[in-house]
């Protein structure tokens, strides 16, 4: 019996969303807890996975597709449905057993440096991350060796020559400068088959496509508990032909918290109390843009004199637009129209009325910008990031739109630039995705202001006498009080409420 692959229930603030990646093709068996489909919305993206073994029957939705919350978009076949047309292999042929007996023959190649890239002048060094490749595998040109993370942004490190990983010179989380040498490449070296046992064929199968085909929840898993690349693969994976499932990567975490417990409770005397493994600790070291953003977060606090102020949205405007004008939008620009292109409009207006909040503070100096660059908090699987939207003043909702997906996916792929993530006039975060209803959020230095969005919650609102249930938002304007007065952070956030809730005035400029 066929079951129905839906889209998850969507945050209340979230209207819709598209259908992003397929990781999988009709026809393709999978198993339970498999990633079938990344769907993304304004903010985050969002995985589907198997609820059970399987054949994917139907693809109702392909990749681009605006679709709702709950919808279904492809459908789950039993394993019965395939097993039928498949065929059984041919047992391998005399030559090709005598070919995998032959020793492994090597085609040694020119020895290339495999250097640390030039760092933003802005960036003094950098830390090795992550290895996607060990000393003796053969890599292709372009593909990804090493991340090397630095204060803000991930940068990739890609072979330039097809050939083998020779050595590694510099291990994850060493400390590295601009051009440094951390590791060398033999060019043009390959390998040829060699002879393996049915169980080493087998293993070597598991760990190629669990080294191949880690799906985002198992990478973040990974990361969190400081799993090296190394490590991960001596876990033994339960997914299809062996891949790492998250369950797998918690199940193991939990039996090395658990060993290193028994492990210290044995070597306390026995007239101390033992250690309950339940109640163990695991010290992880902070990444560099966790560290960045802690001591970000910090100086705003001690250097700024914040406070924040609090108004209230009617979104139900913006939501008639959008369900009346969604799908002519869509066809005609090619995206969809969310709510953050209106939140930028209405920013960028009332920042033109009020300079002061689109100043900054330099020493005894007061610094007014005549150009209106808004940055876009975004959650990646590494931190808080927020890149940077130029000239929000120069561009329709359509490009706004285009420009806040195109920054969105950048953070989610670690592949923003240090020139994206560097200036910003003015802060917008949205809180809203993950459910949150009020907050308080913290200024981004050396800005003066940041506005926080909200989850939409239908409450009963007295209009004109009488009652009606409206879709609201709280809204959240945090400021540096020391160059904004009261007046000016209010009258900035009641002008942003007055154009969303009549977006007709964004039009006419009133």
């Amino acid at each position: 019996m066929a079951l129905d692959i839906k889209v998850p229930v969507l945050p209340e603030s979230v209207a819709d969303a598209s259908v992003a990646t397929w990781h999988v093709k009709p026809g393709d068996s999978v198993k339970r807890d498999q990633h079938l489909v990344d769907i993304e919305t304004d903010k985050v993206v969002l995985e589907v996975v198997a609820e059970q073994d399987g054949v994917i029957t139907e693809i109702l939705h392909e990749e681009g597709d605006t679709v709702l919350g709950q919808q279904v978009i492809a459908r789950l076949g039993s394993a019965d449905e395939k097993s039928s047309s498949e065929k059984p292999q041919s047992a391998p042929s005399d030559a090709a057993d005598e070919q995998k007996s032959q020793p492994e023959k090597q085609v040694k190649g020119e020895s290339v440096e495999i250097k640390v890239p030039v760092l933003p002048e802005s960036v003094a060094d950098a830390t090795i991350a992550t290895w996607h490749v060990q000393p003796g595998e053969a890599v292709k040109r372009d593909q990804n060796l090493v991340d090397i993370e630095t204060d803000k942004v991930v940068l990739e490190v890609v072979a330039e020559y097809d050939g083998v990983l020779a050595d590694i010179i510099e291990n994850e989380g060493a400390t590295v400068t601009g051009e440094q040498v951390i590791g060398t490449l033999n060019k043009g070296e390959a390998a040829a088959p060699k002879a393996e046992s049915k169980d080493e064929a087998k293993a070597q199968s598991s760990d190629d496509s669990s080294d191949s085909s880690l799906t985002p929840s198992v990478r973040r898993a990974l990361s969190q508990n400081g799993i090296s690349t190394e490590e991960a693969a001596k876990i033994k994976g339960t997914g299809e032909k062996g891949r790492l499932t998250k369950e797998d990567v918690e199940a193991y975490v939990k039996a090395k918290t658990q060993r290193q417990a028994a492990a210290e409770a044995a070597d306390k005397s026995l007239s101390e109390p033992v250690a309950n493994s339940a109640r163990s600790q695991k010290r992880v070291p902070m990444t560099r843009l966790r560290k960045r953003v802690a001591e970000r977060l910090l100086d705003a606090k001690n250097s700024t004199a914040m406070l924040t102020t609090f108004n209230e949205v009617n979104m139900k405007p913006i939501m008639e637009i959008r369900k009346s004008y969604q799908d002519a939008f869509e066809k005609k620009h090619g995206i969809r129209l969310g709510f953050m292109s209106f939140f930028v409009r209405a920013v960028t207006e009332a920042l033109k009325r009020f300079p002061e909040v689109n100043a900054s503070i330099d020493g005894d100096d007061i610094v007014y910008h005549n150009y209106f660059d808004v940055s876009i908090a975004v959650s990646t699987p590494r931190g808080l990031v927020t890149p940077v939207l130029r000239d929000s003043d120069q561009l329709s909702l359509a490009e706004l739109e285009g420009g806040i997906r195109e920054l969105a996916i950048k953070g989610r792929d670690g592949k923003l630039t240090i020139e994206e993530m560097t200036g910003g006039n003015f802060t917008i975060t949205n809180g809203g995705v993950f459910g949150s209803l009020i907050s308080t959020p913290i200024i981004n230095p050396p800005q003066t202001a940041i506005l926080g969005m909200h989850k939409i919650q239908e409450r009963p609102m007295a209009v004109n006498g009488k009652v009606e249930i409206l879709p609201m938002m709280y809204l959240a304007l945090s400021y540096d009080h020391r160059l904004v007065d009261g007046k000016e952070s209010v009258g900035f956030l009641v002008t942003v409420k007055e154009l969303l809730e009549d977006p007709t005035r964004l039009l006419l400029d009133i």
